[in-house]
């Protein structure tokens, strides 16, 4: 099974060109939820008057050497490795974050480079896409049942689903429902193996339809977000916040009392 292309597979029913032109649609569904998410939020014009405002406020000048630095070890540090979260957030984090990424590109490669029955698959290429969606699923559903902060900290059922959560959970199920596919699909079920194509089909649907009104875009902006912030903090503006106080932390025994899990 993991070894096989499923795409491959697919071509005997549906045309090589068909898997293609439904890859081509999902990233304009991205790129076009994205943009009308940013007009409506206006997140890229705050990110600008915020980059303004910052520059009058400087109290220090950062030499271009220094901002490259900068953004170099924010996104080594705040993109690549997630280092603003910790201990198992961080890990779930990076499990979903790596295997999304593993699976849509081999899915990519698959159905562009050898999605025909012709085509001989490299077998890296699955091997690659199964443990992309078994690292998605894995991260997905420990972040879904048990580090949510709805459910973590404020004590709210798995099964509480809110707006919020249609980007995680869409993105799971997808991965889930490709999953199921691959496999009956190499145990030759039929009947089943379509009704699983069907919903891997709906899924992506509504994981890459559904980018307005989920945390997709969210992906885009938090790199740049992150940088802002560290630019900030170098240059002094420090988006308008005072400086960290030098004093230490006094909590008081009662900080001691139970493990920090209010986010």
């Amino acid at each position: 099974m993991i070894t096989i292309n499923p795409f491959s597979e697919l071509s005997e029913f549906i045309p090589s060109i068909a898997m293609q032109a439904f890859v081509v649609a999902m990233i304009i569904l991205v790129v076009a939820g994205t943009v009308v998410d940013m007009i409506h939020k206006k997140n890229v014009k705050y990110f600008f008057e915020n980059a303004k405002k910052a520059k009058k406020q400087a109290t220090r000048t950062v030499s271009t050497g220094n901002k490259v630095s900068i953004v170099i070890k924010t996104v080594a540090s705040d993109v690549l490795t997630t280092s603003e979260l910790a201990g198992k957030r961080r890990i779930a984090h990076l499990l979903g974050m790596y295997g999304t990424i593993i699976f849509w590109v081999t899915s990519s490669i698959m159905i562009f480079c050898y999605s025909t029955t012709k085509s001989v698959t490299p077998p890296i290429f699955p091997l690659l896409w199964h443990l992309g969606a078994i690292m998605t699923c894995l991260g997905g559903y420990w972040f879904w049942f048990f580090l949510r902060v709805d459910v973590a900290a404020e004590g709210n059922p798995w099964y509480r689903v809110i707006k919020a959560d249609l980007f995680v959970l869409s993105l799971v199920v997808t991965t889930t429902f490709g999953l199921v596919w691959s496999y009956l699909q190499a145990a030759s079920i039929s009947g089943w193996d379509t009704l699983l194509l069907v919903l891997f089909i709906l899924s992506n649907l509504v994981l890459f339809g559904g980018v307005y009104w989920s945390k997709f875009a969210h992906m885009f902006y938090k790199p740049g977000a992150a940088i802002q912030k560290h630019l900030a903090e170098a240059d002094g503006s420090n988006e308008n916040l005072p400086e960290p106080s030098d004093k230490p932390k006094q909590f008081g025994p009662g900080i001691k009392r139970e493990a920090p899990r209010h986010y």
